[in-house]
């Protein structure tokens, strides 16, 4: 069985944009752990998240959104996710998560904030 995860860079202004595309569920979610992890230990600190493609969120999606936003924090830098589709929104927000993960409508907004200084 194959995992419906693709995960592409881009660099933009120095913040690290990971398109990602597919299902962020139990199976793939340890993929954007190890990629973030990766970039954590290559000191990238501004990762921005494109959720366009991403259709479905698990909770074991959100814990690597919630531990990769909390070891961002603690090196002063910042996660940001845009671009949610309706049904993946409305998970982060019944949980509460909209609270704690910055989430952006656009990349062009996501882009401009700057939540670390």
């Amino acid at each position: 069985m194959t995992v419906g995860l693709h995960i592409d860079l881009e660099e933009i202004d120095r913040k690290l944009i990971l398109r990602i595309d597919g299902r962020l569920d139990a199976s793939s979610s340890p993929i954007l752990e190890r990629k973030i992890n990766g970039l954590l230990e290559e000191r990238h600190t501004h990762l921005l998240l494109d959720f366009s493609r991403v259709d479905y969120l698990s909770s074991a999606g959100m814990r690597v959104l919630l531990a990769a936003t909390k070891k961002l924090k603690g090196k002063k830098g910042d996660l940001i996710l845009f671009s949610l589709h309706d049904d993946v929104a409305g998970i982060v927000r019944m949980a509460g998560f909209d609270k704690i993960l910055h989430i952006c409508a656009n990349e062009k907004e996501a882009l401009h904030k700057n939540l670390s200084q």
